[in-house]
């Protein structure tokens, strides 16, 4: 255990001094960290620059210039905003920065108007006026807050702060608040700008950027992604804007705003990327223009991708089709208005290529039971043959109707049979219509039944699928109706008809043999004498006592004659196998009168039954040995002592090797 601590203690100490924090610096001026930080521009006419906020008794400020310090803060340096004080909101995250607590530190009017709230406090207001030069203003910025909590309760959920960046002209009293979730008039704050995870729900995820560790740079919970926030203006004209941040509700969690130095671009506005990912590409037939006009510019030079484009110096940059992928990427323009003033402004242009169409009707078998050209289609595999030149980033989908805006599931069943026409539209990219997909479903009628058949040993066999069709393949590699074989086991061909649907025939081969008659099981010491034949071997059998009439079962009833062949037939066809069988004829009477007929009462068949030893007992009615013979003999002719018997019952038993099989009686009639 000594070890693991020790080792532990090693990481958290090593963790934490290894870590990098943001440094904040509050001597600068308000005009500096405007012009040198947040502009940091020759091209900048700024005045009346003022500036409000927390004043603590320590000295500390809520606003001043912040660095990177080498830590893995995304903005290098530049200007921050808060509602408690700048250095708490160094990191590492491991305590509660509120530090607002003075009743006298109040909101903002402006703040409460443009976010429609009444109880803001801590605000801490940066303003200055300024002139552009072009046709748009920008600048970066992120969002930190303590109020992003990754374990809130329930009732937490709502807490934000507020911050808003206003901008008028000079001459108005009208704000345009341009901390807004892009494309939108929504508000950043951390209701809106929120991502999963905790029992809050998220919003506008895309926007978020973490939770925050112990040891991230700044001791906030979490912070947007890097924002941009940007407006359109009149050159020239003078305008107004003030940035300000305050706490909502209570001094309680600081929030902080940091805005990128630099990044305050008074540039013109070359209009929205036009990207693929933003679904609003140049399309394949439209020509654009990029105008970059601007009063008092001495030169232009257009750039792609960083580089200058070669006599490319007008105000304006000109696209026409047709175009091509290399094409795609970031266009900008460096506007010089004097020696000390240089803007640059940019563009991301994704330029769609002239689809081509390969193949737009596509066949498919019937893959169920039910032949009916209804049947189930994998849609994402027409993609690849639908277009001969369909760029990878593109995302294409299919639908019911042109006009649909519901998307077809990728396991698409017909919902007319043999043929239906869909629609595929690109989905991320808006220059295209939608270009019609017909489905044909062909069906295989015919019925394939599975077959078993039989194998004798030593021999082979011939398994002939259907006939009629253009194409088999078996699973042992021939391609002929028909193959042989000479082991048991599961063969199966695919047969494929003129449609190219294929349905799969198993033959189940079961080797077989001849039949071994080990032995019948013969019945006959009463009325209704039957028969069992016993055999043996590795076949499927059918039985017969007369080698014409054959059955499944080996049992044989009602037999009245002395001598049968059993027949043991193999139904694959491998041979019968036969044997004699014999059943005794046991006299229920016999007329000893000299007449020539009946005159002896014996036992038919006991030798051809092997019982010729067996011994034969006669007993009058009283339990008197009359006489004893064997199997072998002629049997009784009705006489005792020389003297003829009386008509009577007599009885009889059969032993043989001293076990008795069988005793019964019969008559003597005179």
């Amino acid at each position: 255990m000594l070890l693991k601590r020790i080792y532990i203690f090693f990481l958290l100490f090593f963790g934490s001094a290894s870590a990098q924090y943001i440094s904040t610096d509050e001597s600068r001026t308000p005009l500096q960290l405007i012009e040198d930080v947040l502009i940091n521009s020759g091209c900048a006419s700024v005045s009346n620059v003022s500036v409000s906020g927390g004043f603590f008794p320590t000295g500390e400020k809520s606003y001043g210039y912040f660095n990177a310090n080498g830590s893995t803060f995304p903005f290098q340096e530049g200007v921050m905003l808060s509602t408690g004080k700048i250095v708490s909101g160094i990191g590492p995250n491991t305590s509660l920065s509120d530090d607002g607590s003075d009743p006298s530190w109040t909101g903002d009017n402006d703040l409460n108007q443009a976010l429609n709230i009444n109880n803001t406090y801590n605000a801490t207001v940066l303003e200055f006026d300024f002139v552009p030069l072009g046709n748009q203003i920008s600048f970066e910025y992120i969002f930190s807050s303590e109020q992003y909590l990754a374990n809130p309760s329930a009732n937490q959920c709502g807490y934000t702060d507020g911050f808003a960046f206003l901008l008028r002209e000079a001459s108005s009293s009208s704000y345009t608040n341009l901390a807004v979730i892009p494309n939108t008039n929504i508000p950043v704050k951390v209701n809106t700008v929120r991502g999963p995870g905790t029992i809050c729900p998220p919003a506008n995820p895309e926007y978020f950027d973490a939770f925050n560790s112990p040891q991230h740079p700044t001791n906030y919970n979490g912070q947007t992604k890097a924002l941009t926030a940007r407006s359109t203006v009149i050159p020239g004209t003078t305008y107004h804007i003030k940035l300000v941040i305050a706490d909502q509700g209570n001094y309680r969690y600081d929030s902080a705003i940091f805005l990128k130095g630099g990044s305050f671009n008074l540039g013109v506005n070359l209009g929205d990327d036009r990207t693929i990912a933003n679904q609003n590409p140049v399309c394949s037939n439209e020509s654009l223009t990029l105008d970059a006009t601007s009063v008092g510019a001495q030169t232009y030079q257009w750039k792609f991708n960083g580089n200058p484009i070669p006599s490319q110096t007008g105000s304006t940059l000109a696209f026409s089709p047709p175009y091509n992928a290399s094409q795609n990427g970031n266009y900008s323009v460096v506007i010089t208005f004097s020696p000390t003033c240089t803007l640059e402004t940019d563009i991301d242009l994704d330029f769609s290529p002239v689809l081509q169409t390969n193949q737009t009707s596509f066949s498919f078998c019937d893959t169920d039971s039910n032949q009916d050209g209804i049947s189930a289609v994998t849609l994402s595999n027409i993609t690849p043959a639908l277009f001969t030149n369909l760029p990878s980033n593109f995302q294409v989908n299919y639908y019911s109707s042109p006009t649909s805006t519901t998307a077809l599931p990728n396991s698409f069943t017909l919902t007319t049979p043999y043929q239906q026409t869909i629609y595929a539209k690109i989905l991320n990219n808006n220059c295209y219509p939608a270009f019609p997909v017909t489905i044909n479903i062909q069906v295989f009628n015919d019925t394939i039944l599975d077959q078993t058949v039989g194998i004798c040993s030593n021999n082979q066999i011939t398994l002939t699928a259907n006939s009629g069709y253009p194409s088999y393949l078996w699973d042992t590699g021939q391609t002929t109706s028909s193959i042989q074989v000479t082991t048991p086991g599961t063969y199966s061909v695919t047969i494929t008809n003129v449609q190219g649907c294929s349905k799969v025939k198993t033959f189940t081969v079961v080797g077989s043999e001849i039949a071994t008659i080990d032995n019948i099981t013969i019945n006959d010491f009463n009325d209704n004498n039957s028969a069992e034949i016993i055999a043996s071997g590795n076949g499927d059998y059918e039985y017969s006592i007369d080698g014409i009439n054959y059955q499944t079962l080996p049992f044989f009833t009602n037999l009245n004659g002395l001598e049968y062949t059993a027949f043991v037939r193999d139904k694959n066809g491998c041979g019968i196998a036969t044997k004699k069988f014999y059943l005794l004829l046991i006299p229920k009477f016999f007329t000893p009168n000299g007449d020539g007929y009946n005159e002896t009462w014996y036992i038919k068949n006991l030798s051809k039954r092997g019982l010729n030893q067996a011994t034969i007992s006669i007993f009058d009615r009283y339990g008197k040995l009359l006489k004893q013979f064997s199997g072998s003999t002629i049997g009784w002719d009705g006489n005792y002592n020389g003297k003829l018997m009386l008509a009577d019952d007599y009885w009889f038993t059969i032993t043989n090797a001293g076990k008795e099989l069988f005793r019964g009686h019969f008559a003597l009639i005179r």
